[in-house]
């Protein structure tokens, strides 16, 4: 399944994605994480050194369009292949765990079941000629070309705000977990993320953070109503965790919401010919918009009517 954790700048989709990621990891189930973060700090709530290495996604695009292409005769080369480009026949699909380009040299292993994978900060070069979306679009197209079976994990720390909704990735996840505080701010967002969704059967689930009191929670419950799945308050133990303690042990009611994230999650069907039809509105919005002018082609044409995901 994947998964997004979605929300304001500093609301905690950090640290509740990579502890539902360790939780994931911990019943030795198969998960990669991705930061798509503007601001990359996933690996280190993993438990990484600030300095570790992993190849960014964005740095290797070229490569990545040229490996999912395959032989795909409906996309002429790497240039024309855009963030929305879905598969067709002869196009390279990724198995999560498999010995492709993303999982094997893309990705750091950080335990038996667990990769991650990042799509690289915006640096200095990027400045006044690129935007974030460039590197996004990396994890655009993994999510694109990755057939995902049950039991297996794949999820997204996305950049803060509404940016996911700047070409069809909010479509690419089986459910979006949107983390909220209990503030007028914390719900905009929600409010922003509902109203962008409403449209095309996107499950959007509402995770409370930094919840302290009832008067908290009854706030959330006011402005969120059904879609508030769970909540997070204090905890001791996430903050021994963020400081890089040793030993720590998260309290009972912060693994209940964990457990009931994965439920969410394993509870909610696939549908592939849902994905695929998506992938299909989407990148025809972008050719009609801007793509097919910028690479001097007709993308629609990359669009397989045959072709079908087998999941």
């Amino acid at each position: 399944m994947k998964v997004a954790f979605v929300g304001k700048g500093g609301s905690g989709k950090t640290t509740l994605s990579s502890l539902f990621i360790r939780h994931l990891a911990g019943a030795a189930l198969p998960v990669v994480a991705v930061d798509a973060d503007i601001n990359q700090h996933l690996g280190v709530a993993l438990g990484l050194d600030e300095g570790t290495v992993i190849p960014a996604l964005g740095d290797h695009l070229t490569e990545i369009k040229e490996y999912l292409r395959g032989t795909n005769p409906r996309i002429s080369s790497a240039a024309a292949m855009v963030k929305t480009t879905p598969p067709g026949e002869g196009s390279r699909l990724l198995r999560v765990g498999g010995g492709d380009l993303f999982h094997r040299d893309l990705a750091l292993e950080l335990g038996p079941t667990l990769r991650l994978m990042v799509t690289g900060p915006f640096s200095d070069d990027d400045l006044g000629v690129a935007c974030y979306h460039s590197k996004t679009g990396a994890v655009e197209l993994y999510l694109n070309h990755l057939v995902d079976g049950e039991g297996e994990y794949v999820v997204v720390d996305m950049t803060a705000g509404a940016d996911t909704f700047a070409s069809g990735l909010f479509t690419r996840f089986d459910v979006m977990f949107l983390v909220a505080e209990p503030t007028r701010k914390g719900v905009s967002v929600y409010r922003q993320y509902v109203e962008y969704a409403r449209d095309f059967d996107v499950t959007i689930k509402v995770v409370g953070n930094k919840v302290h009191d009832e008067q908290d929670l009854d706030y959330l419950r006011t402005e969120v109503g059904d879609d508030l799945l769970t909540w997070f308050g204090h905890s001791s133990a996430v903050r021994a965790i963020e400081q890089g303690r040793p030993g720590a042990h998260l309290e009972d009611a912060g693994i209940a919401a964990l457990d009931l994230l994965r439920k969410t999650v394993d509870a909610h069907g696939k549908d592939w010919p849902k994905f695929q039809r998506q992938a299909a509105e989407f990148h025809v919005r972008n050719a009609r918009s801007w793509a097919n002018r910028a690479t001097g082609e007709d993308l629609e044409a990359q669009l397989d009517p045959a072709f079908v995901i087998q999941g």
